[in-house]
């Protein structure tokens, strides 16, 4: 079923194993660098942008994450340009991107008893390499395979894969990342940071879906899924920033942040972030803020934003705090290339002014020059990177309202204003804003833009609404 409301105007390139097909916008982010920036052009514009048609489909659900985009795949027997989301409560559509219809529904099993409750997710479902299938989350803790075909599930080996023993817990919150060997997925807690529940990152063999590797942000040294109360009582480390497990590219290692939670240098990294292997089998690096028992005492996870790559060897950590630190790759404590009780070590700290920081950074390279976008609910700001005297973030413009996770496609800069609704497009150099395409309001939701279309969900998780819409945008003479 779908409804229709009136249609109104309004690094250097990375390489993977796994690459996306032309057009495709396959996970949270565009890619697992999680960058939010897609290379090549869209058909989108400064000058067609604002002519764009608006449709709204109707979802089964809320989906208070992103949707994601594959052209031309076979669907029940036809090829397909389709737009897949997955809702709060686990369901994931498949939509076709030219008329709206829906294409198919996965209902995972077992729903009747998490529906309509708090016990939900919030991850945005990610394609396999081969186009063939999709990664999914449900509430209950799973991931699973779903069929880009007809929406069916993988049940073969280890599919569907629990990545939590304590579902009514441990939340599903980040988008799933999946790399050319792994699926990654992340876990933090419920709204409130309610115990007993312990942050940690999973890898999972992408053919077999075998469980390979948990690292715990508490009691490290614990490399399995944990049960309530078995690490000394301890809680909190949670994993939940937009962008999950960030890939370096090249190397496959991982970068994620935690949230609250206790440190000491050995076992227990609250409020840290910290550079796993490709596997998330062992903890390589760690930087650690001076300052983390405040942030952990004053509810301001460092986690509460993925890490942004800039370069090789630049990565930038914001926080709820409203503080953007850059960091040094080859020492992320300023001192050693190995974790350990270090505290301090950033090349930069910068105030955003507009904390708290809660939404996923865009990574944007041009021109010979790195950008990088932050967003709050409040606020938007362009920062570029200055490599003279030393390397540091210099603040080039600030926009005056909110954003969720911001894109950069087709040299536009795409951010959906949650709290006041509509997408804001913008000149990225400059912060000009271009036009502003109608939406209702919502939380997570971001926007995707990719073959002449922009799509994003509306809604809020926590209402635990039954129905909401996904916003499709494109250029006139589309069908709709």
């Amino acid at each position: 079923m779908r409804r229709l409301v009136a249609v109104v105007p309004i690094l250097a390139a990375v390489v993977f194993v796994a690459s996306a097909a032309a057009g495709d916008w396959p996970q949270f982010g565009f890619d697992q660098t999680r960058g939010n920036a897609a290379p090549g052009a869209t058909g989108i514009t400064a000058a067609n942008v604002g002519s764009l048609v608006r449709q709204q489909v109707e979802l089964d659900g809320i989906a208070d994450s992103n949707a994601i985009y594959l052209h031309g795949v076979q669907i029940g027997g036809s090829l397909h340009d389709a737009f897949f989301v997955t809702t709060s409560y686990g369901r994931t559509i498949a939509i076709d991107a030219a008329t709206g219809d829906q294409l198919w529904e996965y209902v995972p099993p077992g729903i009747a008893a998490w529906d309509h409750s708090a016990q939900l997710t919030t991850a945005a479902p990610a394609a396999d390499p081969s186009r063939r299938f999709l990664y999914a989350a449900s509430p209950d803790g799973k991931i699973h395979k779903l069929s880009v075909a007809d929406g069916s599930e993988v049940t073969a080996g280890g599919w569907p894969v629990a990545i939590t023993l304590d579902p009514q817990h441990e939340k599903i919150g980040p988008g799933i990342n999946v790399t050319a060997r792994y699926v990654l997925a992340t876990t933090g807690g419920f709204i409130g940071d309610i115990p007993p529940y312990q942050g940690h990152v999973v890898s999972i063999d992408r053919a077999t879906g075998r469980l390979l590797h948990v690292f715990n942000a508490l009691c490290s040294d614990r490399h399995r899924l944990l049960a309530s109360g078995e690490c000394h009582d301890q809680d909190g480390g949670a994993m939940w920033g937009r962008g999950g497990a960030v890939v370096e590219p090249g190397s496959g290692k991982l970068l994620v942040a935690t949230g609250n939670g206790p440190y000491n240098g050995r076992t227990d990294w609250g409020d840290s972030l910290l550079e796993l292997s490709p596997d998330a089998g062992k903890l390589l690096q760690a930087y650690t803020p001076k300052n983390q028992d405040y942030l952990e005492g004053t509810d301001l996870d460092l986690g509460s934003v993925s890490p942004a790559l800039l370069t090789k060897t630049l990565v930038a950590q914001a926080g709820k705090d409203g503080k953007i630190r850059l960091l040094d790759l080859t020492r992320l404590n300023g001192k050693t290339h190995s974790p350990g009780h270090v505290l301090g070590g950033e090349l930069q700290v910068v105030l955003f002014p507009g904390h708290p920081v809660l939404a996923a950074p865009a990574v944007w390279r041009s021109g010979g020059r790195v950008w990088l976008f932050v967003a709050g609910f409040a606020r938007l700001a362009g920062y570029v990177l200055e490599a003279k005297p030393k390397p540091h973030l210099k603040r080039v413009w600030l926009a005056q309202h909110g954003s969720s996770s911001p894109v950069v496609a087709g040299g536009l800069l795409y951010s959906f204003d949650p709290l006041g609704g509509g997408v804001h497009v913008y000149r990225p150099t400059t912060g000009a804003l271009v036009t502003t395409l109608p939406t209702g309001k919502g939380h997570w939701n971001s926007p995707i833009a990719a073959d002449g279309r922009v799509a994003v969900p509306e809604g809020d998780s926590n209402s635990r609404g039954g129905t909401s819409v996904l916003d499709i945008f494109r250029l006139p003479g589309g069908t709709s």
